[in-house]
């Protein structure tokens, strides 16, 4: 298909959104599931990160010293970012912060592509637009849907803060810096979803932009000493290092706010001329036509599934490989990080098992990436969703592919995949913490082997999500809900202070804490044996319900 430039329909910008508002509404509907987690992850995790720093650091000392330490470590600086103050509100904005502005960002560009590009690749947004829908209503109502979410971000952590005892303006300041930190990467979304027809790439330039900023400003804090921490220039040149620098609790710089409302201003400008002149479901990256003939591996079920995920394996295989060593290469410093504040030691121990304070840590790192990769499997296990609900899965199972077989090649990247991942994560931070500690033969085996005993716990909510998909394909999005669930309790759980049965809930509260602790197969066993059941449940679903 080209691009051409279509004039805009006359009558004035106002007829250019007519339909706006029953967009948003229908946005809002689709999204009655995920929106909601994501905001209540986003909160929660600066509630609990709050309320746990008063409880480990109950005097200005101890928190002075908690300052000076983590300005002094650049692998910290690196990971959160500099410390501007020590007040409870500065070390919850240091803490939770940067973080919480990634999560911003991630939700705001999936939900402004998912809204408008993808809407446009499958063909919907054509019905739609056959209506009373101006040419500008589809893209102006993705921008608002995920203005929504990030306004209601805003309202909850002031809120928040606020009911914690915090200063007003700094509440305010920390909830503008989350907000516009979501805003500017749903404008940058809607700049991508008007380059590229495919959904999916576009998710990958916005995605990237994402990670660039955030390596930007990871390299930037690491690279200037405490004392001049957040001044680099790639920190300066990256939007997650703005939201670093904004300062709140600490002097709330209001001015660097207006980076962000630039930033989006030329964004949000230049997706709406891009989107006026172009084509319905094009773009004005063409997509690269591909070979005359098929490989021999691409003409199996197995195959296709290889391909359409390939690229998403092997960037999560690449990012925990970067996190490992990361992770790695600060775990060395547990002691100094805990110093002698038995609170945070009881923390840590309570996250990573009773085990000497570094093996907990490590065990607390390594649990972390157990829990991320679910998201990995998630999306690999709903894009059989997504493939059937556009129609893709239709023609293959009209031939001789059968549903089992159709199914078996994603689920074989979704189980599969996270091997290699945590197997990536594992290798890195094993060889980055051997090397710190100068025994690489040792800590390397024992750390990927810590890694990879996460691997029956994803698969379990893997096939709870194939269960899902199989037997209930119109709850499909509730897999999210179930994966936020899971990470919520197994990174706010033990700073709650949550009983064990609560924990229990998640498969990983089953696993034994590694490294440093005793191996039992029971756990081990009960865990695969329900690794099997539920997805084999999911498939004979799947195998006798009709498509969508």
């Amino acid at each position: 298909m080209t691009t051409a430039v279509l004039p805009l329909p006359r009558g004035g910008s106002a007829h250019h959104l007519t339909g706006t508002g029953t967009l948003i509404r229908l946005a809002l509907r689709r999204d009655r599931v995920l929106l909601p987690v994501w905001v209540l992850v986003v909160t929660g995790a600066v509630s609990s990160v709050e309320r746990s720093l008063e409880n480990l650091y109950g005097t200005g000392a101890e928190r002075a010293e908690l300052a000076a330490d983590m300005n002094a470590n650049k692998s910290l600086r690196a990971l959160y970012g500099a410390v501007f103050g020590d007040s409870y509100g500065a070390l919850t904005a240091w803490r939770i912060g940067g973080y919480a502005a990634l999560l911003a960002g991630l939700m705001s560009l999936i939900i402004v592509i998912r809204h408008s590009r993808e809407e446009e690749e499958t063909g919907r947004q054509e019905a739609l637009s056959a209506a009373m829908v101006g040419r500008r209503a589809p893209l102006t109502s993705a921008l608002a849907t995920a203005a929504l979410a990030d306004a209601l971000l805003l309202v909850l952590c002031t809120a928040i803060l606020l009911g914690a005892g915090q200063p007003a303006a700094g509440s305010l300041a920390f909830g503008l810096t989350i907000a516009l930190s979501g805003l500017v990467f749903a404008a940058v979304a809607a700049v991508a979803a008007q380059l590229t027809e495919n959904a999916r790439l576009a998710k990958g330039i916005a995605g990237a932009v994402l990670g660039v900023a955030f390596v930007l400003r990871a390299s930037g804090d690491a690279a200037r000493e405490a004392a001049s921490a957040g001044n680099h220039p790639l920190v300066w040149v990256s939007p997650l290092g703005w939201a670093e620098n904004v300062r709140p609790f600490a002097g709330d710089r209001w001015w660097v706010l207006l980076l962000p409302v630039g930033l989006i201003a030329g964004c949000v400008a230049l997706a709406y001329t891009l989107a006026d002149r172009r084509d319905l479901g094009a773009g004005f990256v063409r997509p690269r036509p591909g070979p005359a003939h098929a490989p021999a591996w691409l003409a199996g079920a197995y195959g296709l599934a290889w391909r359409l995920q390939r690229g998403t394996l092997l960037a999560w295989a690449v990012g925990f490989a970067f996190a490992g060593a990361v992770f790695g290469g600060i775990a060395d410093g547990a002691q100094d990080i805990v110093g002698d504040n038995t609170g945070t030691r009881d923390l840590i121990r309570r996250m990573g098992g009773h085990v000497a304070l570094t093996d907990a840590f490590l065990s607390t790192l390594v649990g972390m990436l157990g829990l991320i990769c679910v998201l990995f499997t998630a999306g690999s296990v709903l894009r059989l969703r997504d493939e059937e609900t556009n129609g893709r899965a239709e023609p293959l199972l009209a031939n001789t592919v059968g549903r089992l077989r159709w199914a078996g090649g994603h689920l074989v990247i979704a189980y599969a995949g996270p091997v290699l991942i945590l197997a990536a994560g594992g290798l890195a931070m094993g060889l980055s913490y051997g090397i710190t500690v100068g025994d690489v033969s040792g800590e390397l085996p024992r750390i990927l082997l810590a890694a990879l005993a996460q691997l029956p716990a994803v698969w379990v909510l893997t096939g709870l999500a194939v269960l899902v998909v199989g037997a209930l394909p119109r709850l499909a999005a509730a897999v999210w809900g179930l994966v936020g669930l899971v990470i919520a309790l197994g990174w706010l759980g033990p700073v709650l202070g949550l009983p064990q049965a609560v924990l229990d809930v998640s498969p990983f509260g089953h696993l034994p804490k590694l490294p440093g602790t005793d191996v039992t197969a029971t756990p081990y066993l009960w865990l695969l044996v329900l690794a099997l059941a539920l997805p084999t449940a999911g498939l004979a679903a799947l195998r006798e319900r009709d498509l969508d």
